[in-house]
C-alpha cells in the first residue's frame, strides 16, 4: 500500500511597508503614519481547510451576535471583518476572539525583519555612489529566499500562498525567489532540496491561513512598532523563527530569534515604540 504524500502547506504576507521617501526625496521614516519596519511572514499549517473553516465560523458566529450590529467593520458593504479578519480593521472584541480561536490551529510562523532607517542609509549610500535607486521589489524577494531556504525538504511537496494583495509578489519573481532558496540550501548543506513546490496567490477571504498570516505579523509589528507586546506574547509559542536581519548588534548577519534565544521587547534595537 502506498503511503500518501506528506504536504506543507504555506501562507506568506506582508506587514509594513517599503515607502522611504516622499516625492520630494525627503526621508519620512519616522513620521505619523510610516512604518519604521517591513516584515515578511510565513505561516505553516498542518490542516489549512480547517484552520479555514475554524475562522468562517467564528466570522458566522460574530456576524449573528447582535453586540456588533451597529459596528461599521461588520457591515458587509464595508467589505471588512464580514468579508474576512484583518486585524488592523477588526473591533479589539473580534482581534480577541480571533487570536483564541487561531491558537487551535497549529501554526508554526517564520519572519524577516527589514528596519526602513537602515534601508534609508543604504538607499543614500546606492544613489551616492552609482545614481540608483534602492531596487525595494528585490528586497521583498530576498526575504522570501531567506525565509524558505530551510524549510522546503521536509515534505513530499509544498504548496505556498501569497496574498495576492501584497504590493511585490509576481508569481514569476516568486518562482524564482524560491528556486533561489532551494539551491542556498543545497550549497550550504549539501542536501538537495527539489521537492515538488506549487505557486498559488490569492485573496485572504479565500485562504484562512492568509488571515492567519496577517494576526501574527500584526501581533508582531505592534511590538515593534509601538512596543505593545501583550499580542505576541499571547501567540509566542508558534513563531519558530525571527530574523532580525538590521540588529548587527552582536552579529553582522543580524539577531535571529527562536526558542533558544526567545524575542523580548527589550532585545529589540533600536528600542520600540
Amino acid at each position: 500500500m502506498t503511503s500518501k504524500p506528506e504536504i506543507n502547506y504555506y501562507f506568506v504576507d506582508e506587514a509594513g511597508d517599503l515607502t522611504l521617501f516622499d516625492k520630494h526625496g525627503r526621508v519620512i521614516v519616522g513620521q505619523q503614519g510610516v512604518s519604521t519596519v517591513f516584515m515578511v511572514g510565513v505561516v505553516q499549517l498542518p490542516n489549512p481547510d480547517l484552520a479555514h473553516a475554524v475562522l468562517g465560523e467564528l466570522r458566522a458566529e460574530l456576524l449573528a451576535d447582535p453586540y456588533f450590529k451597529g459596528v461599521p467593520s461588520m457591515q458587509p458593504e464595508a467589505a471588512k471583518t464580514a468579508l474576512c479578519f484583518h486585524a488592523c480593521k477588526d473591533a479589539p472584541e473580534v482581534r480577541r476572539d480571533v487570536i483564541a480561536r487561531m491558537r487551535s490551529c497549529k501554526a508554526k510562523v517564520f519572519v524577516g525583519i527589514r528596519h526602513k532607517a537602515q534601508l534609508v542609509l543604504e538607499a543614500d549610500a546606492l544613489r551616492q555612489s552609482s545614481g540608483r535607486k534602492l531596487p525595494l521589489r528585490s528586497l521583498y524577494e530576498n526575504l522570501v529566499t531567506r525565509l524558505f531556504r530551510n524549510i522546503l525538504h521536509k515534505a513530499d511537496r509544498n504548496v505556498i500562498v501569497f496574498a495576492k494583495h501584497a504590493k511585490w509578489v509576481r508569481r514569476e519573481a516568486m518562482a524564482l525567489a524560491i528556486r533561489k532558496a532551494k539551491v542556498n540550501f543545497e550549497v550550504k548543506y549539501g542536501i538537495a532540496s527539489d521537492k515538488p513546490t506549487e505557486i498559488r496567490s490569492g485573496q485572504p477571504a479565500c485562504y484562512g491561513g492568509l488571515q492567519v498570516a496577517d494576526y501574527y505579523l500584526w501581533a508582531l509589528q505592534r511590538m515593534y512598532e509601538r512596543g505593545e507586546d501583550r499580542f505576541f506574547n499571547v501567540l509566542r509559542p508558534a513563531y519558530r523563527l525571527i530574523m532580525d536581519l538590521d540588529d548587527t548588534t552582536s552579529k553582522e548577519y543580524g539577531e535571529w530569534y527562536s526558542d533558544s534565544n526567545p524575542l523580548t521587547l527589550e532585545k529589540i534595537k533600536p528600542p520600540a515604540g
